[in-house]
């Protein structure tokens, strides 16, 4: 890479003032005047962050992946039902997907923009199937009280309007406090952890292309009556462009002749803490998304006590709740549309996350022998099915 010199070496005949006295020397500052942050919303935050950040990239498929693995329970009343129809439409919403991969690009929506909006269509032999809509390409549309009744959906030139009240969209969002139709994703939060990140990322890729290029500057010291002629100044460029820019002649030593001195003034990676300053945005961006920095492998002050734990609290504190809000949201459009009182629950019998706490239930409600057997399978959650399964 070649040099940007930030001046222009004048000839004689340009400055009169030089032709009687000495030079007094040079030197070169280049600062920037404030910083650039990324763009928000859906398309900055994937961009710049799901698609050009690896922390964020694990941070959003661990969370999705775990999430939409969790199955569901489907309930009538109080009863079980594990063969409604609304399950199967779960676990095939349409022609070509599987309802992990569906739920798994739902959290995905869900965690990059804050908003997930899901259609309702019947398909050609009569079944209802579900459908998501890119976030960036949905509007809320609201009514003259300001209650968002329908949504529109636009690519390119064409829309179309899906309505909320019959039944046929639906639009999860997480809490936004200046928002009343959006949701607020959670690496808003910590947009500023992401351009840190992704700004050491990028100074470490071009110090390594070019970590010979000076992080200072010449100080040209001259004599009474010497200084640089335009023959002189014109080599020193070409031997600093040519011969020490460029990872092939990085640490290649500087050979500077009577009058030049080597000023630093940027700040080397130890200097700056480079490593720690690294880890420090991983860990916020890692909060942002309730992901204990243990799991992800981001070393730094982990405040559990091993792995197990720390994953015990992911699924606690941040898989089950998501899960659940989006199972009930869920079962509460879907339910009406075949005039029954039906609820999902996640199944968290089948979270091995949570086999450690499982075990220890078990084991207390075993030690009880004042419970009666169907008392015991009621405290553990298992509840009577419908008859015939």
């Amino acid at each position: 890479m070649a040099l940007h010199w930030p001046w222009r070496r004048r000839a004689a005949n340009e400055n009169p003032h030089l032709q009687n006295k000495s030079a007094q020397g040079f030197v070169a500052l280049q600062f920037d005047r404030e910083a650039r942050w990324s763009q928000s919303g859906y398309v900055g935050l994937s961009r710049q962050g799901f698609m050009r950040n690896a922390v964020v990239y694990r941070c959003v498929r661990h969370l999705a992946e775990a999430a939409s693995s969790i199955p569901w329970l489907l309930y009538e009343n109080e009863k079980e039902d594990s063969q409604h129809p609304l399950l199967n439409l779960l676990a095939h919403p349409h022609r070509g997907t599987d309802g992990a991969s569906f739920f798994e690009e739902l959290y995905g929506h869900l965690l990059l923009s804050g908003n997930a909006y899901l259609e309702r269509v019947q398909g050609g032999s009569g079944a209802s199937e579900l459908y998501l809509l890119r976030p960036d390409r949905v509007r809320v549309i609201a009514d003259d009280r300001g209650w968002p009744v329908a949504l529109t959906y636009g690519v390119g030139a064409q829309k179309r309007t899906v309505a909320l009240d019959d039944g046929a969209g639906l639009h999860l969002k997480l809490f936004h406090p200046l928002d009343d139709h959006y949701g607020f994703a959670p690496l808003e939060a910590a947009l500023m952890a992401l351009d840190i990140h992704n700004a050491s990322g990028t100074w470490n890729k071009a110090l390594l292309d070019n970590s010979a290029r000076p992080s200072g500057a010449l100080v040209y010291a001259p004599g009474e009556t010497s200084h640089l002629t335009e023959e002189q100044f014109e080599r020193l460029k070409s031997e600093l462009e040519e011969g020490y820019s460029g990872a092939a002649k990085a640490g290649r030593p500087l050979l500077l002749e009577g009058g030049l001195d080597w000023k630093s003034m940027g700040l080397s990676p130890l200097d700056m803490d480079f490593v720690a300053a690294k880890n420090n945005a991983s860990r916020d961006i890692a909060l942002a998304f309730g992901i204990p920095p243990m799991l992800l492998g981001i070393p730094g002050d982990n405040t559990y006590a091993n792995y197990a734990e720390a994953n015990r609290a992911f699924y606690r504190l941040t898989v089950i709740p998501m899960v659940t809000r989006t199972a009930k949201a869920i079962g509460n459009w879907l339910g009406p549309a075949y005039g029954r009182e039906l609820r999902f629950e996640p199944d968290l019998d089948r979270v091995d996350g949570l086999s450690q706490e499982r075990d220890a239930l078990w084991q207390r409600i075993a030690s009880a022998p004042f419970l009666s057997d169907e008392e015991k399978r009621e405290a553990v959650g298992y509840t009577q099915k419908t008859p015939g399964e």
